[in-house]
């Protein structure tokens, strides 16, 4: 549970600093930088369906955490999004 727990707040983070930085690449890749270094620990620190997807196939993953992987992450930037509406 914590792994998606920290997926959902990670994409969530990530996703908000997209919307919130107009696309600025620098601030983009500072936080998914730091996004990852605190978060590998617990999960895979995948924070988009498509690496969880990679990483199931390099088999890093499991099939039984994929799919909750996924949900955690689309949630998560939706999350995000809202976030940034409810701030604008």
């Amino acid at each position: 549970m914590l792994k998606l727990i920290v997926e959902f707040l990670g994409t969530m983070l990530l996703s908000f600093v997209i919307f919130s930085s107009g696309g600025n690449y620098v601030a983009i890749g500072v936080t998914l930088a730091i996004a990852i270094l605190l978060g590998k620990r617990v999960s895979e620190a995948a924070y988009n369906p498509a690496i969880a997807i990679a990483l199931f196939y390099a088999k890093k993953l499991s099939v039984t955490d994929l799919v909750p992987y996924i949900i955690a992450e689309i949630a998560g930037g939706v999350a995000g999004y809202e976030v940034f509406k409810m701030l604008v």
